[in-house]
């Protein structure tokens, strides 16, 4: 181990920024952590499994949300390390682009492929419901919604630049007004009126707002002073929605509860982000002076080489303990329903567990991160019609 360690630091460059690698780190293990703490399965006469939440019965655990949601920090970080890297590549920017997609897309492409060929033979060859693995694929893409939008995002670097360097950290400004505008029409006096679809309007500038940030903040002009700002302004503003205008205390969605935060953004999350982003602007010098210890660093190192694999793949190292346990009935913390104490510190001792799944499903699955220099144009279109078949099943379509 200790060898492993002196060779990540000895091979890190001096002028690697450690701590929005850092940040990075903390935003991709908060995914696999409020998943696998926020989310449960109950279990049917037939032996299917159906997603739950303690949520449903501990309204008290939000705030544990409010910790786990760091996708805010994750846009940040993403838009201060694209501006870097926009800024050094010498190619045109069409070029910088299609490489920095082609590292979203591979691992996207991998797991659907893989979950596609896993459907039948769990079917047919093992038995399992289809209602347990219609479940199974609802939890599979749900991370991938996030790598979409983060796509998207990518693309729109050059215009987040130029916004930067033109009206610097304000230029997040009209994307958290365009959210507020959109959260008025579908929860205020008019949203009897408001089609349901008006709520996807939030998709894209509600992700936006901290990948704004980042990109102004690489770009030098975020200071000290906006962090201030924004840790307290938006600190305040989450506050004020949750206690005067009643938006839903949970981060994530709560089975059974009409409204949601994050599917897609509601004002409420650019407030957090808001928040967590002044924080992490501010406590950067202390997070890099940490991590210029070399034990702190090459987990650090380690995490974000295997960022793909950690969102990609989390939810199915939690399912390959579910499906199987299934069969044995109920199992504390595993499955069933998720409405006692017992439950979560069943779900606790079971943590451990997913996460060694994880990693064993890492070694293998990591190799969708590299190019697929050696995979050739046979084998990618089946890749391709695989996965356009696991997202028919996963979305209901067929």
């Amino acid at each position: 181990m200790n060898g492993l360690i002196e060779k990540i630091e000895a091979g890190t460059p001096t002028h690697r920024d450690r701590a929005i690698d850092g940040l990075r780190a903390l935003a991709l293990l908060a995914v696999p952590t409020g998943h696998w703490l926020l989310g449960g399965f109950t279990l049917s006469a037939d032996g299917a499994l159906h997603n739950a939440s303690p949520l449903g019965a501990f309204a008290g655990l939000a705030p544990v949300s409010w910790v786990l949601q760091m996708l805010g920090v994750f846009f940040l970080v993403g838009g201060y390390a694209s501006v870097l890297s926009y800024r050094r590549w010498e190619g045109s920017a069409g070029a910088w682009l299609k490489g920095r997609l082609a590292r979203l897309g591979r691992p996207v492409l991998g797991i659907t492929a893989v979950w596609a060929a896993l459907l039948p033979l769990l079917h047919f060859g093992l038995g399992v419901p289809v209602d347990t693995l219609r479940t199974a694929s609802t939890l599979v893409i749900q991370p991938l919604w996030f790598v979409g939008v983060y796509t998207v995002v990518t693309a729109l670097t050059p215009l987040c630049v130029r916004a930067a360097r033109r009206v610097g950290v304000w230029a997040a400004a009209p994307l958290l007004g365009s959210v507020a505008v959109v959260d008025f029409l579908r929860y205020g006096p008019y949203a009897d009126g408001v089609p349901s679809w008006l709520s996807l309007l939030n998709i894209l500038p509600g992700w936006l707002f901290a990948y704004q940030l980042g990109v102004s903040w690489g770009e030098g002009r975020v200071t000290r002073r906006h962090a201030w700002g924004l840790l307290v302004g938006g600190a305040a503003l989450f506050a004020a929605l949750l206690l005067v205008f009643g938006y839903p205390a949970s981060m994530v969605g709560v089975p059974g509860e009409a409204r949601t935060n994050s599917h897609p953004p509601s004002l409420l999350v650019l407030a957090l982000a808001a928040a967590q982003s002044g924080a992490a602007i501010l406590l950067r010098e202390r997070l890099g002076g940490l991590l210029r210890r070399p034990a702190l660093w090459a987990p650090v190192v380690v995490i974000n080489l295997s960022a793909m694999t950690i969102l990609c793949w989390h939810q199915t190292a939690m399912l390959t303990a579910a499906i199987p346990a299934s069969y044995l009935g109920e199992v504390p913390g595993l499955v069933g329903a998720p409405d006692s104490v017992g439950w979560i510190l069943a779900r606790l001792a079971w943590m451990p567990v997913f996460a060694g799944l994880l990693v064993l499903i890492g070694r293998y699955a990591r190799s969708f991160e590299s190019p697929w220099t050696t995979t050739g144009p046979a084998r990618r279109t089946l890749a391709g019609v695989l996965a356009a078949g696991f997202a028919v099943f996963a979305l209901g379509l067929g």
